[in-house]
């Protein structure tokens, strides 16, 4: 049995990974404010395992609580493969430094570098004595390594978790029964943060007219198509700490 723990399945590339992943022989745990029902729609029809774990990703303290339901779903008796994708995050606040108030940058750092450091933290500790193949996923961005005017706060949190996958996966070489930690950059997609994006105020977000212009010349990939370069690339050999970039494996 394969398990893959996921968090912000309700929309986007979480929703396109776990689709993907509803087979027979295949758990999905994934964690966010409100059920997913057509999730649980597609996990009849295809005879899946698919558990929900209501938890508030901004709220370190749901987090933290949220633990012990996660994982003991998982029986490890039987478990071939378990994966924590760590895929929730925001692109707000998109304003300039000196803009932005105290809570939304605090509500930023916490979706998006705190809670999978925490998730990665209780997985890790977790599974240490697993003999089994185990693997962290962070969905990073190629905000990582580019400033861009307004993305300070998105440029910041994704550099933070590259590095974060990058110290993890040098610990975990050094464990007896390692994970496998890495970041994947997937490009720009069709989801609902590009329309945020898309939607912003030039004197928030300097580049929205570039971003309107994928959009509108069909420059956006689908989250079928990305969903589906990860889990190939999952599916192969992996280099622990390695951030990855689809424009590498396409």
């Amino acid at each position: 049995m394969n398990t893959t723990i996921i968090t912000g399945a309700s929309r986007g590339l979480g929703e396109a990974i776990v689709k993907q992943l509803l087979k027979p022989d295949h758990q999905i745990i994934y964690l966010s404010r409100s059920e997913n029902k057509e999730l649980r729609q597609h996990a009849v029809e295809n005879g899946a395992v698919l558990h929900f774990v209501p938890c508030d990703l901004s709220n370190a303290a749901q987090i933290e609580a949220a633990i012990p339901a996660i994982f003991e779903k998982i029986d490890w008796s039987s478990a071939d493969k378990v994966t924590l994708i760590n895929n929730a995050g925001t692109v707000n606040p998109m304003k300039p430094v000196g803009k932005a108030s105290v809570s939304e940058i605090e509500a930023h750092v916490q979706l998006n570098l705190i809670a999978p450091m925490v998730l990665s933290n209780a997985f890790a500790a977790q599974t240490e004595t697993a003999d089994t193949d185990k693997v962290v996923v962070n969905i990073s961005s190629g905000a990582a390594n580019n400033p861009i005017y307004g993305w300070n706060a998105y440029c910041s949190s994704k550099a933070g978790l590259d590095m974060f996958t990058k110290a993890f996966g040098l610990e975990q070489r050094q464990a007896k029964h390692p994970v496998t930690v890495l970041s994947f950059s997937p490009g720009i997609m069709d989801t609902d943060m590009q329309g945020t994006i898309r939607n912003s105020k030039p004197e928030d977000f300097a580049e929205v007219a570039r971003f309107q212009e994928y959009h509108e010349t069909g420059k956006l990939r689908s989250a079928d198509f990305v969903a589906g370069v990860l889990l190939k690339l999952l599916g192969g050999p992996l280099e622990n700490g390695r951030v990855y970039d689809i424009k590498e494996l396409i």
